[in-house]
């Protein structure tokens, strides 16, 4: 097998990990919603940290087998895979919108990033890379600070599987540099990037746990699928000397892809907008529903209180063991008798009181 075919091979296969591992830390967010980042108590979750680790290492070697601009856009079939996949073990459908958004999105990245030329495997230097580090760190701070100032739960979690891809797509960058400048006789040179990749990887994983609170799985997973292989597309066009193929025209016809894939990440992301708002629009109709059927069933309640008889003993005096509250026909405000205590025979004639019953 060749190595741009076992590159090829290990990219499938790391995508359905990426994809089994998303599925599972959707499911532990509609779950564990106290802790939005990092739900340590379940289970289920280190299952998805060691799916999402699994597809890393498979990740890492592909990229040590073939081209950033080849590894990347295959990446784009996590989502393509994700869907079925939910809809098969835990019985979570996507609408129609869903699918069409996410083969509109995945189509226009492949086409977006067939474009990208190759070329020789290059490297960074040391400024490069202190630069990128900074650079990538600040604006996924950035997108984390500007999600927290969002009330609506649908554009907050777009922002943090934003931050999510950047940290993902700048960690395989930094992968791709020490895959090229690697040697076994100097495994040490490579830590700083080595640390910047453990930090941008770990990173991504806690924002694109949090970001399937109050999205679903298709909106935030496309903007993963998306903002990753873009960011390390732009870098490789950027710093390793990269160009779209075909000149001009393949320019322009990078561009539309970009359109294509933006078009169904917006379709994605409208198609859940719509579920919640009709969700809240039906829990908001169920409450005043509720409150009227409880008005309703109030003077019911009101009118068996005070239609209960009213005991006496013969001679017309109340029941020790009723504790009722005595008061004249009249209804004057007069101060009340026996309110709380059992209260005993009154002598004399008993004509002028009634009984009343406190509710």
């Amino acid at each position: 097998m060749s190595s741009l075919a076992l590159a090829v091979v290990l990219s499938l296969v790391s995508a359905v990990a990426y994809a089994a591992g998303a599925i599972m830390q959707e499911h532990v967010a509609a779950s564990t919603s106290a802790r939005p980042y990092a739900p340590l108590h379940h289970a289920a979750w280190w299952v998805a940290v060691a799916l999402n680790g699994f597809g890393a290492v498979l990740h890492v070697a592909a990229l040590a087998y073939g081209p950033l601009s080849l590894v990347q856009p295959l990446g784009a079939l996590t989502i393509v895979f994700a869907l079925p996949m939910a809809a098969l073990f835990v019985r979570r459908r996507a609408g129609a919108a869903a699918w069409r958004g996410a083969i509109i999105t995945t189509a226009g990245l492949a086409g977006l990033l067939a474009l990208t030329g190759t070329s020789a495997s290059q490297s960074l230097d040391g400024g490069q890379r202190g630069l990128l580090a900074g650079a990538t760190f600040g604006g996924v701070a950035l997108l984390f600070l500007v999600a927290q100032t969002v009330n609506r739960p649908i554009i907050r979690s777009v922002l943090l599987a934003a931050a999510a891809g950047v940290a993902f797509g700048i960690a395989s960058v930094f992968t791709k540099t020490v895959a090229v400048d690697w040697t076994w006789s100097a495994p040490l040179d490579q830590w700083p990037s080595l640390v910047a990749i453990a930090v941008l990887a770990c990173g991504g994983l806690l924002l694109s746990q949090s970001s399937y609170h109050g999205a679903g799985l298709a909106a935030p997973l496309a903007t993963v699928t998306v903002v990753n292989p873009v960011v390390a597309a732009a870098v490789g066009l950027t710093m390793f000397g990269e160009t779209f193929r075909y000149g001009v025209l393949g320019t322009v016809f990078a561009l539309a892809f970009g359109a294509v894939a933006a078009g169904g990440l917006i379709l994605l992301t409208t198609e859940r907008i719509k579920a919640t708002s009709t969700a809240a629009e039906a829990l908001a109709q169920a409450e005043p529903a509720a409150q009227i059927r409880a008005s309703e069933s109030a003077p019911s309640r009101q009118t068996a209180r005070h239609s209960e008889p009213r005991v006496h003993h013969a001679d017309g005096t109340p029941r020790p063991s009723d504790r009722r509250v005595l008061s004249s026909d009249a209804g004057s405000a007069g101060p009340e008798v026996g309110e709380g205590i059992d209260v005993g025979p009154v002598s004399g004639p008993c004509t002028h009181f009634e009984m009343q019953m406190r509710p």
